[in-house]
């Protein structure tokens, strides 16, 4: 019966860990700034692949957001907190380099994009069940 026992113990472990974590992530994203959460993916993706996933053509824009001079639109809005969110999550499981890998690297969750990618398309939700299968290790 002990193995039984350290299974159960290891499952909720895992779920709880897995719960902080998104928890974690979520509180830093509402608590940034447009203009934090754009410097931050611009330093680690680029401003043509930060511009890419806000739906903007212009990449300057990006430095324009990251030094505040001003806001992007509510919808280039969402779609770079989601980035940002997703990217910790991953982070706060794994590290920052296992995280950017996950955020350009093709997904067979989601049909073989990767879920930067996705979150351009507006794909949100579909991203983030596959950071979250990542992190359980489904994946």
């Amino acid at each position: 019966m002990q193995p039984l026992r350290e299974s159960a113990v290891k499952t909720v472990t895992t779920s709880v860990t897995d719960t902080v974590t998104e928890t974690t992530a979520h509180a830093n994203t509402v608590q940034k700034s447009i203009a934090d959460i754009a410097r931050f993916l611009q330093d680690n993706f680029g401003q043509k692949l930060t511009a890419f996933i806000a739906g903007i053509e212009d990449p300057k824009q990006v430095g324009k957001w990251s030094s505040a001079q001003n806001s992007p639109r509510i919808d280039s809005e969402l779609r770079l907190r989601a980035a940002y969110q997703v990217f910790q999550i991953i982070e706060l499981q794994e590290n920052c380099h296992t995280a950017r890998a996950w955020m350009i690297g093709m997904n067979p969750q989601l049909e073989d994009d990767s879920p930067l990618q996705a979150i351009a398309e507006d794909r949100h939700k579909d991203v983030m069940a596959a950071a979250r299968s990542y992190v359980k290790g489904d994946l």
